[in-house]
């Protein structure tokens, strides 16, 4: 089994795949997650020319569990160290989640040490509604039980199509979450959520090319947070994955794992443009561009129809793939706009 000694002493659990000189992209874990969860990367990112890493941090899956008083700067620090250890310079690093949290933080502490960043379904800070969520996920888990901590996750993180699909196979999934993770040791993770403290004013500091991720109908992590995150990291994009929610990674890999070699290529070859634009995913893997820009003049942060002003726009034609402005024929129409009128 790969593992170093994190500092001498606790184990870290890793598994390296691809070949050696394609660039790496690291993979940090959501909270209940292992490094098994990310299967399906481990073939189809070396086949797009990837070298995958992934690990568990210390307190999950195969790592050195449980561990008390973690933060995420040390979860930030374990990252570089394993690293370190495998003698691998300037890597990509992609986080889900909890992970995600943890490779802003590298972002921010090793900015000299970074190729890219991939933060998808996280945040920088604590609103109301998200805070709320981890305490009520925090309070069933200790009272009841690791098994009904994944019962709660589960209507979060897939969507409808994929819980009917696998009917069939969620008990069996809950119960290998249940036997590769320790309920005391998450318990331990998720208390590094109760002093949480908002790291949006530090964000500034990541000057790497920067993709962030997010499910279209992610209920636990909503799109307003990784729009914080788009303006607030200078070279950025946001891409919105239709029709996902919180663990898209785990639902659509063949669609992920496109998305992210794109964005390493797009790096290697300098075609890369961190312009804080929108983005939404093709559904296709396969599809000729894995994305077309937002469309104009559609409020990214909104599911209805508005301007950013915040006015419902009627009649709007779609827009193209070419990235075409849409036009507000009916809209125009009402207003008694005249054809040649500009503004």
């Amino acid at each position: 089994m790969p593992v170093y000694r994190h500092q001498g002493r606790r184990e870290v659990y890793y598994e390296l795949y691809g070949r050696e000189g394609d660039p790496v992209v690291t993979i940090c874990n959501g909270l209940a997650m292992k490094t098994s969860h990310w299967a399906p990367y481990f073939e189809q990112l070396p086949r797009l020319g990837i070298r995958v890493l992934s690990y568990d941090m210390l307190g999950q899956g195969a790592s050195a569990k449980p561990v008390l008083g973690v933060g995420f700067d040390d979860h930030a620090y374990q990252l570089h160290d394993l690293h370190e250890h495998l003698g691998i310079e300037r890597p990509y690093v992609l986080g889900i989640s909890f992970g995600g949290v943890v490779v802003l933080k590298y972002a921010c502490l090793f900015p000299e040490r970074i190729g890219g960043l991939l933060p998808i379904s996280t945040f920088s800070e604590l609103d109301p509604q998200l805070r709320g969520h981890a305490r009520n996920l925090y309070i069933g888990m200790a009272r009841v039980g690791f098994d009904y901590f994944l019962d709660l996750l589960m209507p979060l993180n897939f969507s409808n199509a994929w819980l009917e699909r696998n009917a069939h196979m969620l008990e069996l999934t809950k119960r290998l979450g249940v036997v590769g993770n320790e309920l005391y040791a998450i318990q331990n993770l998720m208390e590094s959520m109760r002093d949480f403290q908002s790291m949006t004013h530090e964000l500034v500091a990541i000057r790497c090319p920067t993709l962030v991720l997010n499910g279209e109908y992610d209920t636990l992590t909503p799109r307003h947070h990784h729009d914080i995150l788009r303006r607030a990291i200078p070279n950025s994009r946001l891409m919105i994955v239709p029709r996902m929610c919180h663990a898209f990674t785990l639902e659509a890999p063949a669609l992920v794992a496109r998305i992210i070699a794109d964005f390493v290529q797009a790096v290697e070859q300098g075609s890369w443009r961190g312009d804080q634009s929108v983005w939404i995913a093709a559904e296709d893997p396969a599809a000729k561009d894995i994305a077309t820009p937002y469309p104009e003049p559609f409020d990214p942060l909104r599911n209805l129809p508005l301007d950013r002003e915040g006015k419902l726009v009627t009649g709007v034609t779609e827009a193209k793939s070419s990235g075409e402005k849409p036009r507000r024929t009916q809209a125009r129409k009402r207003t008694g706009a005249k054809k040649s009128d500009k503004t």
